[in-house]
């Protein structure tokens, strides 16, 4: 799993060692963590992080894990940062 950020050109790469749900959502935690760190280290206020912090556009293939519910659930319900994009078909926005 990779990222790259557009106004610096940073890459960011995770090794998933087998790719299932469980992997996958480990993944977007550490995404998650990095750009809050990085967040609050530009002097933002942690608290306001979720509410007008930064938004990261996920681009998924159709991958069956990418799709379970539960994984979608959490994702919504944890990670509102996140709008995810599932390549090529289906796309769903969480602001």
């Amino acid at each position: 799993m990779g990222g790259l950020r557009y106004h610096d050109r940073k890459r960011l790469c995770y090794f998933i060692d087998k790719g299932n749900a469980d992997s996958f959502f480990e993944q977007l935690v550490k995404l998650n963590e990095f750009v809050f760190t990085e967040w609050v280290e530009q002097g933002n206020s942690s608290e306001l992080y979720e509410r007008i912090g930064p938004r990261v556009l996920v681009i998924l293939d159709n991958a069956s894990y990418h799709k379970r519910q539960d994984i979608i659930d959490k994702i919504d319900l944890h990670y509102r940062i996140f709008t995810y994009v599932f390549y090529p078909l289906i796309a769903r926005t969480l602001i």
